[in-house]
């Protein structure tokens, strides 16, 4: 089996990628991770696709409302610029995020795929996941199932 393919924020391949704009429609559960003096100050979260990502203090805890324990970081910074905080505990994304198949990148939808993230690496199968693309350029894998249901085009 071949080496995972790697994406990068700076990637040149990016460039030649049609994202098209989409818009989140669900209130999501938010925590801040703010780790007592004396306790770790990063935490690694393990994906439902089998990833390991790493929080940092400051970060931002985002879930699914039913699915409060599957949580995923976001960097503060980018949290401020893309997310609303709706009532305490709870956000909506107010950015647009752009995303693209990733086998529109390898052709081939059992192809794996590491996408850094600023969280760390995502290993996934192509044919599963779209690339997202944030406010900063950042990128992230994002489950091909929610494309039409929380993510619908923008219009």
């Amino acid at each position: 089996m071949s080496e995972p393919l790697l994406i990068t924020s700076s990637d040149p391949i990016l460039e030649t990628l049609h994202f098209k704009p989409y818009r989140s429609t669900v209130v999501r559960r938010v925590v801040p991770f703010f780790p007592a003096p004396g306790e770790p100050q990063s935490m690694d979260i393990d994906t439902p696709w089998g990833t390991q990502l790493t929080a940092r203090k400051g970060d931002f805890l985002v879930s699914e409302v039913e699915t409060p324990d599957d949580y995923w970081p976001i960097d503060p910074v980018i949290f401020e610029e893309s997310y609303e905080i709706v009532r305490p505990g709870y956000c909506v994304k107010k950015a647009i995020t752009l995303l693209a198949p990733l086998t529109d990148i390898t052709g081939d939808p059992d192809r794996k795929v590491t996408i850094m993230t600023l969280e760390g690496g995502e290993t996934v199968r192509a044919g599963d996941f779209y690339l997202a693309r944030g406010v900063r350029g950042e990128i992230w894998p994002y489950p091909r199932e929610k494309i039409g249901t929380i993510m619908l085009p923008a219009e």
